[in-house]
Formats: C-alpha cells, sequence, structure tokens
C-alpha cells in the first residue's frame, strides 16, 4: 500500500467560489485534482486529506462535495481545516460519510498497517505575537492532539506505520518550539502532512520537527498531484 497526501481541496460544488481570485496557480481547479488523483492513485492506496476540504458551511453541501472525492481511487483519511465549517460532531460525520472515507477527530484510525492521528493545529509563535485567544486555541489543539496520539498508540500493532496530520504547519517561521511540537517530539510520528499555507515554495516550508520529516502538502503547492509520503511495500 502507498500513501499519499494532498491538502486543501477547496471544493464548491454547492457555493461556487472560483479560486483564481487568490492567484494563478489555482487555474484548472478542482478538475485538475480529479485527473491527477485519477493518473496516480491506485484503489489499494491510502490518501490523507488534512483539511479545508469544501467551502460549504453545512454537511449536506459538502457531501456533494466529498462524494465526487470518494469516487476517486484509494481510501481517504480527512482531517479538519479552518475553512470546514460544515465538519459536524465526529458519530454524525462517520454515519454521513461514504464507503471508503474514514476521518480523525480527537482520535486515530488504522488502515492495514498505517496508524493515522493528527488535529487541526492553530496558529504557532513566530514574527507576530499570539493573542491570549491564539494562546487558548494552541493549547487546547495540542490537548487533542495527545488524545490523538494516545488513540493511535491503543490502534498500533508491531510494525505498524505511524503517521500524523495537521491543517496548520506545526510552528511558524522561525520555527519555535510550541506546545504542538512537544506533542510531536514525544510521539516520534513517522512523518507529519501538514497544509493550509499557500504560495509558499516548498523549499521554503517547513521540512521537519526535530528530525521528523514534515511534509506541506496544500494543493496548490503541489499542482494539485497527491503527494507520495510513503511505500509500505505490502
Amino acid at each position: 500500500m502507498r500513501v499519499f497526501a494532498i491538502a486543501d481541496l477547496h471544493l464548491a460544488y454547492v457555493t461556487p467560489k472560483p479560486m483564481t481570485v487568490f492567484g494563478p496557480q489555482w487555474a484548472g481547479h478542482p478538475g485538475a485534482i480529479y485527473d491527477r488523483w485519477s493518473e496516480i492513485v491506485r484503489p489499494s492506496d491510502l490518501v490523507l486529506l488534512p483539511g479545508d476540504l469544501s467551502w460549504a458551511m453545512r454537511l449536506p453541501d459538502a457531501m456533494t462535495d466529498l462524494a465526487q472525492v470518494a469516487e476517486l481511487p484509494g481510501t481517504k483519511i480527512l482531517l479538519r481545516g479552518n475553512h470546514d465549517y460544515w465538519w459536524p460532531t465526529p458519530s454524525k460525520l462517520r454515519a454521513a460519510l461514504p464507503a471508503g472515507m474514514l476521518a480523525v477527530h480527537n482520535d486515530a484510525v488504522r488502515v492495514e498497517n498505517v496508524v493515522v492521528c493528527g488535529t487541526r493545529g492553530w496558529n504557532t509563535p513566530g514574527y507576530q505575537a499570539l493573542s491570549d485567544e491564539d494562546e487558548r486555541l494552541l493549547n487546547r489543539e495540542a490537548q487533542r492532539l495527545s488524545l490523538s496520539v494516545e488513540a493511535a498508540g491503543k490502534l498500533r500493532q508491531p510494525g505498524d506505520h505511524f503517521l500524523m496530520m495537521l491543517h496548520y504547519p506545526p510552528a511558524s517561521a522561525p520555527y519555535l518550539p510550541n506546545p504542538l511540537t512537544a506533542v510531536i517530539e514525544a510521539a516520534r510520528p513517522e512523518l507529519i502532512a501538514y497544509g493550509h499555507l499557500h504560495g509558499v515554495p516548498v523549499e521554503k516550508s517547513m521540512r521537519h520537527v526535530n528530525s521528523i520529516p514534515a511534509h506541506l502538502v496544500a494543493a496548490d503547492g503541489l499542482k494539485f498531484t497527491p503527494k507520495l509520503l510513503l511505500d509500505t511495500g505490502d
């Protein structure tokens, strides 16, 4: 099984929102995502989707977007992003998801020999100071990540691959330690996939958290092509 990732699909079938208003790099969206996904992902593969999946405000509208993704090859694991306002309670979401779609929400999932945990994340300390509200939300997200890591530990079997998703990057330049990186360093996942950042060249993105590989997988930065993260060889 191979593991791919792509974030920030920003689908908007019910309430159209042309992404080209955010720059010419979005030309061809979202059709280019579907085309390139279909070209490289096999039905036996796993695709991580770290947030900002749909512009919808309500679950029924988001399901129209997700139905198109569900038809693409591979098993999908969803994570909530900051624009996924439609995201309901875990039980309601899982009851609505099509076959082959799973969600991480303060917990973890296991597909074959791959265990995936994660949380949305939040703004982290960097060049700009955080507000008191930012600090509160960052600490809450670190607590949620801890819960997810704990859940992953209960699912993991010897030889499993342990992966982590965030929507926000784990840290902001100049990449100061923060509550999220503390959880990450203690958990030691094999790799981290994150999105949220647009117009940031991959070579200028955060690529490691204390030697743990970190991959920026925002769709526009990948030219809408899911990024291969891992081949389990199975």
